[in-house]
């Protein structure tokens, strides 16, 4: 019987986490936010790791949010669970945006949040450059680590147009099939075994 179990370990996983990599929820992990979710990470390092989910996308605009926001058709996502009453953003802008952190490649994250409206409303943004999400997920220093070998998560690379493109939360079949044919039973099993 844990032989069987054994299908489920991330083995032979040498990759590191890292900002610009992301974490692939293993298919059990339970919690709403965090169920077969694709993590985004933005930081990491000895005091902690920070990330976005990209895979739950909410169903109203960041007008509803911020209500003195600009008409902008972008999608929101739920980011995590810390912090959720508040917004935040990757995006290709780069240099465009004060005080944006380089991620990887053309990715970054955050920036001066009046000057990304004021772009906004004077068309010089596209929704395709920008991802919101309704707050973060957070990791203290060692507790993602601790998770990691707990087998809760699969490491790997991301190209940017996977990080930007547009994510249901079916999208976590694509990223474990990615991931490689060591993790296709992950894509056959039901989220609640015992329902079956």
């Amino acid at each position: 019987m844990s032989e069987n179990l054994d299908i489920f370990k991330i083995k032979g996983n040498n990759i590191a986490p890292q900002k610009g990599r992301i974490l692939i929820a293993e298919p059990f992990l339970a919690g709403n936010y965090f169920n077969r979710s694709v993590v985004f990470l933005v930081a990491y390092g000895n005091k902690g790791a920070v990330g976005f989910i990209l895979n739950k996308k909410v169903d109203f605009p960041v007008q509803d949010v911020f209500p003195d926001f600009p008409d902008f058709n972008a999608d929101v996502y739920l980011g995590g669970p810390v912090s959720t009453d508040s917004v935040y953003f990757i995006h290709k802008l780069g240099d465009k945006l004060p005080g944006s952190i380089h991620v990887m490649g053309d990715l970054y994250w955050g920036g001066d949040f009046d000057i990304l409206k004021r772009d906004i409303r004077n068309g010089l943004i596209n929704p395709t450059e920008i991802r919101f999400f309704l707050g973060y997920s957070g990791w203290d220093g060692g507790q993602l680590e601790d998770e990691l070998k707990e087998d809760s998560w699969l490491v790997t690379d991301v190209d940017e147009e996977a990080v930007m493109s547009d994510l249901s939360e079916d999208s976590w079949f694509n990223f474990v099939k990615r991931a490689g044919a060591r993790y296709s039973i992950w894509r056959n099993f039901p989220e609640n075994p015992s329902l079956n």
